[in-house]
């Protein structure tokens, strides 16, 4: 089984599935490898949009695989692979062309955050979705924080943050993380951006371009850096790998 798949639509649309449903599609380096390819590719073709999903209704992505990342130990090697998914998901928030998170399942940590870098965020009904990293005594270490920040009201995000818990989609709707709900359809995607895919990729890139500008003369990529470089920090304490050994040790 290949870990994610990445498809070009005749609509116009380019389509990055993650793939590993049977680990909740949790995202390892195969994974932000993936996702490098589909913001490059949609960078770098004619598609109008971008759609991010999981495979499976269980899971959109349940953040990082501790079963690989637990194994990063210091401040250093944590940078290392903290930065490498953040350059991605910068990029994908860069990226100049309407992006779409197509929410199967459930988003939990990181998968929070790989939403928060798209434009929308549709969701499934009856999906849940947090940023749980504070119960692991660290915070968004991908981007997201700062990210979703920009784009929900300030006591919203911080909320969501700060509270570390699970909402369900209507609640995530009232906050202003959802832009709509869905039921269990796989066309809900297309729907959703019928009447965009009808324009010019041209005005598409233009209005994208009105929000980049503003990101960027407020430092956007300076400042997710800073929010990678202090989770790194929290990654390398021992209060961080005891919360990771006990929530395996639930399983």
């Amino acid at each position: 089984m290949t870990p994610y798949i990445l498809e070009e639509h005749a609509e116009g649309y380019l389509l990055f599935t993650i793939n590993r449903p049977e680990k909740r599609n949790a995202v390892d380096y195969d994974i932000i490898d993936g996702l490098n390819e589909a913001v490059k590719q949609a960078a770098n073709s004619n598609v109008k949009a971008l759609i991010i999903t999981g495979a499976g209704d269980k899971a959109f992505c349940s953040g990082g695989d501790l079963s690989v990342f637990h194994q990063l130990r210091t401040e250093e090697e944590a940078y290392g692979m903290l930065s490498k998914m953040g350059r991605v998901l910068t990029d994908l928030l860069l990226l100049p062309i309407p992006t779409v998170a197509l929410m199967n399942g459930t988003a939990v940590g990181g998968g929070c955050e790989l939403a928060s870098a798209c434009d929308f965020r549709i969701a499934r009904q009856g999906v849940m979705a947090g940023f749980v990293q504070g119960k692991l005594a660290i915070t968004t270490g991908w981007g997201g924080g700062t990210m979703i920040q920009e784009k929900m009201l300030h006591g919203n995000g911080l909320k969501m943050l700060i509270e570390a818990e699970l909402y369900d989609t209507d609640t995530l709707k009232e906050l202003g993380f959802l832009h709509d709900i869905y039921p269990n359809t796989s066309e809900s995607g297309l729907k959703f951006m019928e009447r965009f895919l009808q324009l010019d990729r041209g005005v598409l890139e233009a209005y994208k371009k009105v929000s980049i500008r503003k990101w960027k003369s407020m430092g956007i990529v300076e400042r997710i850096d800073a929010e990678i470089r202090q989770c790194a920090k929290l990654w390398a304490r021992e209060e961080h790998h005891l919360q990771v050994e006990k929530f395996n040790n639930k399983k």
